[in-house]
């Protein structure tokens, strides 16, 4: 359960605000507006601080309550602007199209992507097969991940796939995360840059019907992750 303690607004009203942010682009002086509109007078600051605070813990939440996945995977990076220079969003789905996991980096390197794979194994089980572009960084990570299971005794591998035109369904999945990132014309820190992406996913997710938390509208399932 996340704690809304020490908050001066209801957990409704910020649930409402955090969840219209990272679903719908709206900057967060319009968000400010509408939320004027209905009778709740908070700025946009404010706003700001919601998100970054709460974003990710009902991210984390949804990593744990979401459906189980399919063993072969498609990875791929896209680009996020953040304090004025590129940084690198890394997102995998399995082959049906269902969010495995996503981390940005400062870097497109293969500390990067083993920190990945290390990640979303870690959230999802090992995989039978990973296709990926022809990025070397992201083959030396999971060269890397296969390394680890030899170590371990194991007598099986990842079979790895180096192939671009079987990624065009994480390329198609990538237009939901930069629809609403694109307005928003960049992010001030790195930090911001995390929480708000993570929100972003979440709503994806949902609107996937990955998440397996009660509630029939996108919202209800979204404030069943908040306990």
């Amino acid at each position: 359960m996340i704690d809304f303690k020490g908050s001066h607004y209801p957990k409704s009203v910020i649930l409402h605000a955090v969840f219209f942010y990272i679903r719908y682009a709206v900057s967060y002086r319009d968000l400010e507006e509408i939320l004027a509109e209905r009778g709740v007078e908070v700025d946009h600051a404010t706003l700001n601080r919601w998100v970054v605070k709460y974003a990710p813990l009902l991210a984390a939440q949804a990593q744990k309550q979401k459906a189980a996945v399919g063993r072969s995977w498609r990875m791929d990076e896209t680009y996020i602007k953040v304090k004025g220079r590129w940084c690198y969003l890394y997102r995998a789905i399995d082959k049906r199209g269902q969010t495995l996991d996503f981390m940005l980096s400062e870097n497109r390197d293969e500390a990067a992507a083993t920190a990945f794979f290390a990640r979303m194994i870690g959230h999802n089980g090992w995989p039978d097969k990973v296709v990926i572009d022809k990025s070397g960084a992201n083959m030396a990570g999971l060269d890397n991940m296969n390394i680890a299971l030899i170590l371990a005794g194991w007598y099986w591998l990842i079979e790895v796939l180096q192939a671009k035109y079987l990624n065009n369904i994480i390329e198609q999945d990538h237009r939901f995360i930069k629809k609403l990132t694109r307005p928003m014309l960049g992010f001030k820190s790195f930090a911001s840059a995390q929480a708000t992406l993570a929100g972003i996913e979440t709503a994806h997710m949902i609107r996937k019907g990955q998440l397996t938390v009660g509630g029939k509208t996108a919202f209800q399932k979204f404030a069943a992750l908040a306990g």
